[in-house]
């Protein structure tokens, strides 16, 4: 079969199993192949894919990287068989058939060479032929007549005991190398597995965050992605032991039901030993270490799908806009730092004030804060809410009443990274004459005028919205955090003039290099004022052109067009939708209800409908921000820290994290609180992600709070009646539910740093 037949191949099992029309899953196959990037086939080759999304774009990409690896294994597989001697067509055929990697690592351990066994050893004495007459449970024959023939002094099989071993040693593995009785195994490890851990001897007195898992069981099939992670964490701290167990009496008895066991044969026992002997020596441990394998894979994909969700929704919340801010970094020995930003981020002062060093301080501060308002006008002050920031975002709206300040807004703003930014190379690079701290406050005022364009400049791993980042693939979790950067900068699109070199190194096509490129030529040259001058910035060719030009952006540019999310090849349609209404680029643009009399049939035929329905959205709106209106979160003025909340009281908080077990909620106080899966909905609910995401403003009500440990468990179910805590199950839909424990705060295994790092 050719490359190319099995291309086809591939790309009719992937439309198989996507239920995607294979015309879709071709056109993507080709486009990726051809160096196009997942956001712009996404946005600008509907036609050719069918108007397939992003999401069914990277899933027919893994899809089909995954089959292209199994295929160069399948034909290493073949040569290697092959040049043994031993490839068979049935073989072959059964090779090429393989749709899974473990089966095919299955179908190829006979042949796979090996380090030297007991059974290799037993075949250099000649004993495979005894071993064969064992797997054949021949009747009618004395077992010292089948024996004899093999008794060899100079090989040192002196006696029948010795034969019969080194027959028996060739059975069993020959038996653990049979691909489907590994797949049988495999079976049942996952239906009927027991996943049990125990606490280490020398342990067993400490108290550790592992507790819970000390004396524990589950299904393999049902234990979720954070449980299995936690246990396998406990395991590489040497707190936990844990195996997974299956029934081994019903399995063996299967077993000697597939090798045809015979009571009636003199080599009877001899059989049953050597499949209890692979069962337990040999097969156990394998298939138990791959089902750990496979548990951790996807254990990780959970988690990084969570961590990405969360990052997605962080990346994608909505920005304050193009308006002037004083961010201030809140600090207590060394005072807050403000930074003033203008309405396009470029930093233009900075002071410190002090808020802890007495009433004099109080007053210096006030007077600078004032200086800073009266100076600069800006539209609001963002405040970290790390250490301090309550009582400093208390302190500034309390001032701004007395200075009868109305009209600035007072925005908590989250600045986790924000430290790792100020330390990095990057903001050295921008701010290489200012102290660390006050490259902090600026971050967080940028923040709030865009977070997209602020939170790029940091690692997402650093961003504190993921659950066992540290313990998952990284070269996973960095994919897929990398892809989910990539595909929120190219949906918001980039302002070609204002954007910082992190920004520009996301969008599509263009990379690191080329984006200090776009950046020196934007320095030497000026602004860009068309699209068409990207393509005088060295290295920008044609095809990086096309894959960038629709997701950059340029305000008040030569041509109007240039300011949409409208690709410069489809210019030419939009120029004769404008001539045919007798209007000019920016008449058409500035009138949404000219919009409303193109004729969409005529222009439909030339572009596709798919394509057409875009350049429409965008000539009514052009450019518009998907993101959300900003509306800042209202925490209360009375609840700074958690020594201020009370059990049953009612607060307004922001999803912080989401993660499989529940969501984390910043009520204001410094340490986030936990809304378990059970507290989150008055309706039964699998997953946290079918009712909130991060980012999300949402009401919650106080169920327990343990200071010393800094535990706050929140409830979103208002006003609903609960049963006594230590009810830990509760009926759902016909179902019983694990609901959250009562010493549940109680447990550091629960503690919100525990997950993120």
């Amino acid at each position: 079969m050719t490359t190319d037949q099995f291309l086809l191949q591939f790309i009719q099992t992937i439309s198989n199993e996507l239920s995607i029309p294979i015309n879709g899953v071709d056109a993507v196959v080709k486009l990726l192949d051809a160096g196009n990037t997942i956001p712009f086939i996404a946005r600008y080759r509907k036609e050719a894919t069918g108007n397939l999304d992003e999401l069914q774009i990277k899933t027919i990409q893994e899809r089909c990287a995954y089959l292209r690896e199994l295929h160069e294994r399948k034909q290493v597989i073949l040569s290697s068989i092959e040049s043994q001697g031993k490839l068979t067509e049935p073989l072959k055929q059964e090779i090429l058939n393989c749709q899974i990697k473990s089966e095919l690592e299955d179908l190829y351990l006979p042949f796979k060479p090996k380090r030297r066994t007991r059974a290799m050893i037993a075949r250099e004495k000649g004993l495979e032929p005894l071993a064969l007459l064992i797997l054949e449970q021949p009747l009618g024959m004395r077992l010292n007549d089948m024996v004899f023939p093999f008794l060899n002094s100079e090989k040192g099989v002196g006696d029948e005991e010795l034969a019969l071993s080194g027959a028996k040693d060739i059975v069993a593995e020959m038996i653990a190398e049979k691909a489907e009785i590994r797949s049988y195994l495999r079976e049942v490890f996952f239906r009927e597995g027991l996943l049990i851990s125990k606490v280490r001897s020398e342990k067993a007195k400490e108290s550790s965050k592992f507790e819970q898992y000390y004396d524990f069981k589950e299904p393999v099939r049902t234990i979720p992605s954070h449980r299995y992670l936690a246990i396998r964490r406990g395991e590489r701290e040497e707190f936990l032991d844990f195996s997974i167990q299956i029934d081994p009496i019903s399995t063996i008895k299967h077993l000697e039901q597939t090798m045809g066991l015979n009571p009636k044969s003199s080599l009877h026992s001899h059989l049953k030993e050597a499949i209890e002997d692979a069962y337990h020596r040999l097969l156990l441990p394998s298939i138990e270490t791959d089902i750990r394998v496979d548990l951790k894979m996807a254990s990780d994909k959970d988690a990084v799908s969570i961590f990405a969700e969360n990052l997605r929704h962080l990346l994608l919340a909505s920005p304050m806009g193009a308006r002037s801010v004083i961010g201030i970094d809140p600090g207590v020995r060394t005072g807050c730092k403000c930074a003033v930003v203008d309405t396009t981020g470029k930093y233009l002062e900075s002071t410190t004030i002090f808020l802890s060093q007495g009433e004099g301080a109080q007053q210096q501060a006030k007077k600078e804060l004032k200086r800073l308002l009266d100076h600069h006008h800006p539209f609001a002050i963002a405040i970290g809410n790390g250490t301090a920031g309550r009582e400093t975002e208390a302190w500034v709206r309390k001032t701004l009443k007395e200075l009868d300040d109305r009209s600035t807004l007072v925005v908590s703003v989250n600045e986790s990274g924000a430290s790792i930014y100020s330390a990095s190379d990057l903001a050295r690079e921008e701010f290489p004459d200012l102290d660390i701290t006050i490259r902090g406050a600026i971050s967080i005022a940028r923040r709030l005028q865009d977070p997209l364009a602020e939170l790029v400049k940091i690692d997402p791993k650093s961003i504190g919205v993921g659950q066992y980042q540290h313990d998952v693939h990284q070269s996973l979790l960095q994919d897929e955090l990398q892809y989910v950067v990539e595909s929120c900068v190219n949906h918001v699109g980039v302002d070609l003039n204002t954007a910082s070199y992190s920004l520009l190194t996301y969008v599509s096509g263009i990379g690191p290099t080329l984006a200090r490129k776009i950046i020196k030529h934007r320095e030497n040259e000026g602004p860009f004022i068309s699209r068409d001058q990207l393509q005088k910035v060295p290295g920008f060719g044609p095809k990086t052109f096309e894959q960038a030009a629709g997701f950059l952006r340029i305000q008040g540019g030569k041509n109007p067009l240039d300011a949409s999310a409208v690709h410069p090849e489809r210019y030419p349609v939009v120029e004769q939708m404008a001539k045919e209404l007798h209007l000019s680029l920016l008449e058409l643009i500035s009138h949404p209800k000219s919009v409303e009399k193109i004729d969409v049939s005529q222009y439909a035929k030339i572009v596709g409908e798919h394509t057409l329905a875009d350049i429409i959205q965008e000539l009514r709106k052009p450019g518009r921000d998907p993101r959300a209106v900003f509306d800042p979160p209202a925490f209360r003025d009375d609840v700074l820290t958690m020594e201020d909340l009370k059990i049953g009281m009612k607060l307004e908080g922001v999803v912080t994290n989401v993660t499989a077990f529940g969501a984390f909620v910043d009520i204001g106080v410094h340490q986030d609180g936990l809304i378990h899966l059970s507290e989150l909905s008055d309706r039964f609910i699998k997953d946290p992600k079918e009712v909130v995401k991060t980012g999300d403003k949402i009401k919650v009500e106080v169920l327990q709070i343990d200071v010393p440990r800094r535990r706050i468990s929140l409830t979103a179910r208002l006003g609903q009646k609960r049963e006594a805590p230590e009810n830990h199950l509760r009926e759902k839909g016909g179902a019983k539910v694990k609901s959250i424990p009562s010493n549940f705060n109680n447990n550091p295994f629960n503690s919100i740093d525990f997950f993120r790092n």
